[in-house]
């Protein structure tokens, strides 16, 4: 006979106030990545890492594109981020924006670094929208280095 199906349990709702003070507790330095941008270094949470800290603290939450608009130049995304809580579900939403192309100094089109501009935008966005529940806004408060 074939196994028996696994029965799942919803995740236990939590007050949306225990939910953001666990998202807005600075993060170990493991989980944190630097680049380089317009000559200042940067400290930011990579996308990966904000979709597990999520799974861990608002198991449930769901996330989306809610729109996506080009001009002749950039990529602008809005995400959308809902998180379930005892009081309800909550959204919020960020924007996110890339340049289509990079030039140089000679005004001719260069690689850009890694992925597409779609995908970094949606990227920027998401994070965004989950630092609008805290996880990670510390960081955009702190000097550059």
């Amino acid at each position: 006979p074939p196994p028996p199906v696994e029965v799942v349990e919803p995740p236990l709702l939590r007050p949306l106030a225990e939910i953001t003070a666990d998202l807005s507790r600075p993060l170990p330095p493991n989980l944190l990545k630097t680049r380089k941008q317009g000559g200042q270094t940067i400290t930011y949470i990579p996308w990966y890492t904000v979709n597990r800290l999520l799974d861990r603290f608002a198991p449930g939450w769901e996330g989306s594109v809610a729109q996506m608009s080009f001009t002749g130049e950039r990529v602008f995304v809005v995400y959308s981020l809902t998180i379930p809580a005892l009081e309800g579900r909550f959204t919020r939403q960020a924007t996110g924006t890339e340049v289509l192309k990079e030039l140089d100094r000679n005004g001719q089109v260069r690689e850009l670094s890694f992925g597409d501009p779609g995908s970094r935008a949606e990227s920027m966005a998401f994070r965004r929208a989950a630092a609008r529940f805290g996880l990670g806004l510390y960081l955009y408060n702190r000097p550059h280095d």
